[in-house]
């Protein structure tokens, strides 16, 4: 087995595993893709500072995302077909998670369905909520997602309409692959995934399949599923479904400082500054970069997190000691699913979770919860607030 040290030892593995167009979507951004680099590149731009002479012993990363207890502020973010990375990949991650000490979300637009996570897993999740025209099929999918004690509801605000991502419409992403002649000489070269995923629970959508009045198997699905999108999601229809949901409400998907403060009027128990991963619009701000903004506009009236971009512990550091209260991996987690499963996903955690201690360590800070922007070296343009 191989030694891992970082991040990109697993996608490496990731990418040699997996079939093509299921490693495209995860390493992938709408049209040019500038914002899906920019979310990365611009944790490089902040520095961070040293310090010495400070006891380092007694170190923890323990904190709360939502009331919740955490091993580090780090959840696994909802990641559509991730059981398509690997056989059963929603149990496995989120049996990864639970061990580990963090919070797993489940995509509306995963392969093993909710009730397939509940019975795999002993600790409560959270479940993600894509807003579809079919307000029967959403309104019984919370109630689905209530009768396996999901302990937040995670709506996403930024996919009323799909984002332009030319690898999956050249790879013709779907699940199961379609067999063309190219899946097909692909799917060849990628045999291990192959018998593996002969022995998983599902490989279609398991949140959709069988609870959608018409979508009996996969042939239907994707004529469905491009129309169901809802475009006309606004304030209102927010504020209706945190009051059908009844518990925790986490809103997804905040670049904007007017958006974050409409979120804290519906009442959104944490808002999470994302851009989807660079997978909607292109040319919007980084992730990190849009932050500063959301936090002066909201203080702490409302729990803040990040996610997009995070690919190491620094990067959780970064964005912790920059004002937000958590922090979300899609990519770096998926990554260690594909390699090599449950085992990979938690050694994504251990990656990032070393890292994160250890750069506190070297920063003079002792506990993660006393991260501030003492910690950092920002440059004077970086923060988003750009002339209108």
């Amino acid at each position: 087995m191989p030694v891992i040290t970082n991040i990109e030892d697993l996608k490496r593995i990731h990418e040699r595993r997996v079939p093509r167009m299921f490693f495209d979507y995860c390493e992938s951004g709408s049209w040019t893709e500038q914002t899906f680099r920019e979310n990365t590149s611009d944790f490089d731009k902040i520095r961070l500072r040293q310090r010495v002479a400070v006891d380092m012993t007694g170190r923890s990363t323990k904190g709360q995302m939502i009331g919740q207890d955490v091993a580090m502020p780090v959840a696994l973010a909802p990641v559509g077909l991730t059981g398509m990375q690997h056989a059963d990949g929603e149990m496995k991650a989120a049996r990864a998670a639970e061990l580990f000490g963090v919070p797993f979300t489940l995509s509306t637009m995963s392969i093993n369905s909710i009730e397939d996570v509940a019975g795999h897993t002993s600790a409560p999740f959270w479940f993600q909520l894509y807003t579809m025209r079919d307000q029967d099929y959403v309104s019984r999918l919370i109630q689905r997602a209530k009768d396996a004690n999901c302990s937040a509801l995670v709506i996403t605000l930024d996919l009323q309409i799909l984002g332009q991502r030319h690898k999956d419409l050249k790879n013709g992403l779907s699940a199961p692959p379609k067999l063309t002649a190219k899946t097909i000489a692909n799917l060849a070269t990628k045999w291990a995934w192959g018998i593996e995923m002969l022995s998983a629970k599902r490989r279609e959508f398991g949140n959709i399949v069988g609870h959608v009045n018409g979508i009996s198997d996969t042939s239907q699905l994707g004529a469905w599923t491009a129309e169901q999108f809802d475009p006309s999601l606004d304030w209102n229809k927010v504020a209706k479904l945190k009051e059908q949901w009844g518990g925790k409400v986490i809103l997804k998907g905040i670049l904007d400082a007017e958006d974050a403060k409409m979120a804290l009027k519906v009442g959104a128990d944490a808002i999470v500054v994302s851009n989807h991963g660079g997978r909607q619009l292109d040319g919007a701000l980084s992730s990190i970069r849009a932050l500063p903004a959301i936090l002066d506009a909201v203080g702490d009236q409302v729990e803040v997190h990040l996610d997009s971009g995070i690919r190491s512990g620094q990067d959780v550091l970064k964005a912790l000691a920059m004002g937000a209260k958590g922090t979300y991996i899609g990519r770096a987690f998926v990554y260690g699913l594909g390699a090599m499963g449950q085992k990979g996903v938690t050694e994504a955690l251990n990656v990032i979770h070393k890292e994160l201690d250890t750069t506190m360590a070297l920063c003079g800070e002792t506990n993660v919860n006393d991260l501030g922007r003492h910690n950092l070296l920002v440059p004077e343009d970086f923060e988003g607030r750009w002339q209108a």
